[in-house]
């Protein structure tokens, strides 16, 4: 499946390009259209789109600036500027950005069939070859604030069935990868860092509330009371049985 993104703030453009695009994309393609820059970034990340056409002049934040961040997290996309401006600076920001085709308005019909199936044909090559969209980080900033993310997302989930993948893709990362840096910037290993959080969630439940050792398990994430029972007693020292008692000593 193939998503094609069309970022265009003019209802009549909209209309043009949608029609076209309507013509060439299969069924179990998607087509996706929006009208500023901030939304061309959240459908970006939502959905993923492997072709994308810009406008420059757009609502809340220009087409470039949009690109910019989408390139982040997108950096094989297809992407194409329709713009109506030929100034040289927003070509040459284009090309930085490493994008395939910039085209003034009026788009011809025929150049836009030519460029989506051009675009689609790419995206089928890179699905055969098993090609994954990645981020790879290069500077020390950046490393920090995708860390950062992962850790609050992390914070938000760790209750749930949350694996070292579903993480590693919320911030548009090699499983391998993210697991590497995650123990660089940290110390500790994604494993041992959400083991720690559930078992401080334990321990706070078990002094807290009355619930069984098995309850407490299922709380805080863990799919097996056994496994559970051995995490508390690596952290702790003691059974989540002799830690309650403890916590009743001391009242």
């Amino acid at each position: 499946m193939s998503v094609v993104m069309f970022v265009e703030d003019e209802p009549i453009e909209q209309e043009f390009l949608q029609s076209i695009a309507q013509e060439i994309l299969g069924a179990e393609d998607k087509l996706l259209i929006c009208d500023t820059g901030m939304q061309a970034i959240k459908l970006a990340k939502q959905y993923r789109p492997n072709i994308i056409f810009m406008d420059i002049m757009l609502p809340e934040m220009d087409g470039i600036s949009s690109l910019q961040e989408i390139r982040r997290f997108l950096p094989d996309a297809c992407v194409t500027i329709l713009s109506a401006s030929s100034d040289f600076s927003y070509a040459q920001a284009a090309i930085s950005l490493q994008v395939h085709e910039y085209l003034l308005k009026p788009v011809k019909p025929d150049k836009l069939r030519q460029l989506i199936r051009k675009g689609l044909e790419k995206a089928a090559q890179s699905e055969e070859d098993g090609v994954t969209e990645t981020y790879q980080i290069e500077s020390a900033q950046e490393c920090q604030r995708f860390i950062q993310e992962a850790v609050d997302y992390i914070q938000q989930n760790y209750k749930d069935k949350l694996t070292l993948q579903m993480v590693a893709s919320h911030v548009y990362m090699n499983a391998q990868y993210f697991s590497r840096i995650f123990k660089r910037e940290l110390g500790v290993t994604y494993t041992d860092y959400v083991n720690k959080l559930k078992i401080a969630h334990a321990c706070k439940l078990l002094e807290t509330t009355g619930y069984p050792a098995y309850r407490i398990s299922t709380e805080c994430g863990f799919t097996d009371p056994s496994y559970f029972n051995r995490v508390f007693y690596k952290q702790m020292n003691m059974t989540p049985k002799e830690y309650k008692k403890s916590v009743l000593a001391r009242v």
